[in-house]
């Protein structure tokens, strides 16, 4: 009797899943090979500015203590309190990607004795940042931010003047024009907390007569208690109408700080720089003391660059009160408007001699012939994953080359090559040992 013959159920083989397309973060972005002359030509007009006005180079670190910036720009900003990008290290540290720049230049400073140089201390940076905000046109979450910082010496509204001169000459150098200056100045120890107290009270009488009605936004009515001079800088529309009857900050400056700011004013008079006074520029930090400004183009209705004074920022970190000044901007808000405006134009490519190989011995002259051509500082192209003759002078063409070498068996064995002119479609036979010079000679012409 034959024993019974078990089915045995074979599995299906699953569909193969589709893997997902990843992407950049939120907020994050990637700098293409198309966009990389705008960001190397910004870049260099920040090198040649910080050069003329002796700026000297400064790299801190990307990850910074919370600390500094909790003790530094403040507790109560929102950089602090919703922006940073916090993590805890195996060790225990509390870090943050660094939000801004400023506050580790005088961490810097203060760690590593500079103020034992000359004084001002001069320098700028060119680096990424990061903040977790709500990504909008020209802002990031990731952006790369540039500065002019002076730090030390004397809390002379010169180096204020030389800030912001420094900043619009820089802008001026990428072709944007017709700029415009505001400038505020937000006090000191002296006259600032009896204007805080002031605007406090102007508002909460406004806010109290109103009884139901709103009259400032949610962040308002936290601000108000918390860093009440921010009160000036909402954006809401709920808050426009009380915010233009507050009470002006120039009109309760201490007499030394009406000298700074007069001071700084005569300084750009002299150059002829165009400013105006806006009593609502506040900036949204508060290591801010005195000067604060914003520089705008007409190409833009956003400011371009910003900054002011910030002689306290020294004093939260070490207790010591070290007078510092600077001006800072977004570079991916730069170049949005340098490109939407056509202001500098795109990078034209250095002509290139392109070698052509045919077949596979061809093909191994060819590699050795373009670290030949770039020894001598010849530009090259190629296509050698291409066999084909005829795509490679495809290729040629498309890199507007005006000469391409052709290499093929005849040629390896006679140590020869053939020039072809990409113009007239002309060729002559070279030999090998006076391609070099040969080149260099029909590339003069």
């Amino acid at each position: 009797m034959a024993a019974a013959t078990k089915k045995i159920k074979v599995a299906k083989a699953s569909k193969p899943v589709k893997p997902a397309v990843l992407q950049a973060p939120k907020g994050m972005h990637d700098i293409l090979p198309e966009d990389a002359w705008y960001w190397e030509r910004v870049e260099q007009a920040v090198k040649d500015t910080a050069a003329f006005y002796g700026f000297d180079r400064i790299e801190t670190p990307m990850l910074e203590s919370v600390d500094l910036f909790v003790r530094g720009v403040g507790e109560a900003t929102d950089i602090v309190e919703k922006e940073m990008y916090v993590l805890k290290t195996r060790g225990g540290d509390h870090l943050a990607l660094r939000p801004e720049m400023t506050a580790p230049v005088m961490r810097a400073y203060i760690e590593h004795g500079l103020s034992r140089v000359s004084q001002p201390l001069q320098v700028y940076y060119f680096g990424p940042a990061f903040r977790h905000e709500n990504p909008q046109a020209g802002r990031y979450r990731e952006f790369y931010q540039m500065g002019f910082e002076s730090v030390g010496g004397e809390s002379d509204p010169v180096y204020d003047a030389e800030v912001i001169v420094a900043g619009a000459r820089f802008l001026e150098s990428l072709k944007l024009k017709n700029l415009a200056i505001q400038l505020n100045s937000i006090g000191c120890k002296t006259c600032r907390p009896n204007y805080r107290k002031k605007l406090q009270e102007f508002y909460k009488k406004e806010i109290n007569a109103a009884k139901k009605t709103k009259v400032v936004c949610r962040d308002c009515e936290r601000r108000l208690e918390t860093n009440p001079l921010r009160l000036l800088d909402c954006k809401s529309e709920i808050c426009a109408n009380l915010k233009a009857q507050a009470p002006s900050i120039l009109d309760n400056l201490c007499f030394s700080c009406r000298q700074h700011l007069k001071g700084v004013l005569e300084y750009l008079d002299e150059v002829g720089l165009p400013y105006s006074l806006n009593p609502y520029l506040v900036r949204g930090l508060d290591y801010y003391s005195r000067t604060v400004f914003e520089i705008f183009s007409d190409q833009s209705d956003l400011a371009l660059m910003g900054g002011g004074r910030y002689d306290y920022l020294g004093e939260a970190l070490s207790g010591k009160l070290i007078p510092a000044v600077g001006v800072a901007a977004g570079i991916e808000r730069i170049i949005e408007v340098i490109k939407t405006n056509n202001l500098l134009p795109p990078k034209k490519s250095a002509e290139k001699i392109f070698v052509i190989h045919v077949g596979d011995l061809a093909k191994k002259k060819s590699f050795a012939l373009i670290e030949q051509f770039r020894k001598e500082n010849i530009k090259t192209a190629a296509a050698l994953g291409k066999d084909s003759l005829q795509a490679q002078l495809k290729a040629a063409d498309k890199e507007g080359s005006p000469f391409a070498i052709i290499i093929g068996q005849k040629e390896v064995y006679e140590e020869s090559v053939i020039v072809r002119d990409m113009k007239t479609g002309g060729q002559e036979t070279v030999p090998l040992k006076m391609i070099v010079e040969t080149l260099k000679e029909k590339m003069r012409k």
